[in-house]
């Protein structure tokens, strides 16, 4: 058994080595790239101006994304704003947990499904929005409730919409890089002054091949687990805040035994529920393994095990 301080330092650690992990190869990455597009380009300003370029181009995507991320995403699920007397216990829960938080209490919304789940969103605790299924507030009881909302809150609170903001720009970055840097050898043809390159200038137009079609694959799977580790980070928070492990295990449980498919979420908006709303069973290690590096969320086996630590 570990106690719930415990279990965070240990998950922010983790989160850090990633994260630290993660900005160190998108800058070698940049770094490979930048000495082959001089390379190939012949000048320096003309690489820079192309990192420059990709790093506006990301920066806007990211930005439109995160700053109208709660109005895009409750759009395309169809939610409806909480009512204090319909969904008296998920208001009631949010205001008291939000509360205890030292945050404001969310902006509160429901979409009318069967499917248990529920997502938050929103760039920053005054424009918070925690989302819940019609299924999740009529199966749940109420501790098992807390514990969800308590993790969402936790998402809030440790700004993870924004952290994956940031990540979501350095990746776009990379990939645009590299997609214009094989595009240009592609119908740019062979330079003359390759002829007089060194080998230097040799050994970075090789480097800079392999990473233009590796760097943006490996810097989503890193994105990816760096997604995992704030799931791991909100599932202690929200023991943190509510001071019960087994509420937030028993609706990980109910919710992930639940059989119906969320039919409200889309592979856009997949990633932001508490568990994958598409219902996707594989049972076999091997291959669970291998899909495990395409996940957003850990396997629920492993959060339950983390979870039942602190019991």
């Amino acid at each position: 058994m570990i106690n719930i301080y415990e279990a965070q330092s240990a998950n922010r650690r983790k989160s850090f080595l990633v994260i630290l992990f993660f900005v160190l190869f998108v800058s070698f990455a940049v770094w490979v790239l930048v000495n082959a597009f001089s390379v190939y380009v012949g000048y320096e300003a003309g690489a820079l101006t192309y990192v420059g370029i990709a790093f506006i181009v990301s920066g806007i995507m990211s930005f439109v994304s995160y700053y109208y991320s709660d109005k895009i995403v409750l759009s395309i699920s169809g939610a409806r704003p909480a009512d204090k007397m319909r969904d008296f216990e998920f208001y009631t829960v949010c205001e008291n947990l939000a509360i205890a938080s030292g945050i404001p209490t969310p902006r509160l919304y429901v979409i009318n499904d069967s499917a248990p789940n529920a997502f938050a969103t929103g760039r920053d605790p005054k424009h918070a929005v925690v989302c819940a299924t019609s299924g999740l507030l009529s199966k749940l009881n109420r501790t098992e409730l807390e514990g969800v909302v308590a993790h969402e809150l936790t998402h809030i609170i440790n700004y993870d919409i924004r952290l994956m903001s940031i990540v979501s720009v350095l990746v776009g970055t990379v990939a645009l890089l590299g997609d214009w840097f094989l595009r240009m050898q592609w119908y740019g043809g062979s330079r003359d002054r390759d002829k007089n390159s060194g080998g230097i200038a040799v050994l970075f137009l090789v480097l800079g091949t392999l990473f233009a079609i590796l760097s943006p694959l490996i810097a989503n799977f890193i994105k990816l687990a760096i997604s995992r580790r704030r799931e791991f980070m909100a599932d202690a928070g929200a023991v943190s805040i509510t001071r019960q492990p087994q509420g937030l295990i028993s609706a990980l449980k109910k919710i992930s035994s639940d059989t119906e498919a969320l039919e409200a979420a889309n592979k856009a908006t997949a990633h932001m529920y508490i568990i994958n709303p598409f219902k996707g069973k594989n049972d076999k290690r091997a291959v669970a393994r291998f899909a495990g590096l395409f996940n957003t969320h850990p396997p629920l086996s492993e959060r339950i095990a983390a979870l039942e630590k602190m019991i």
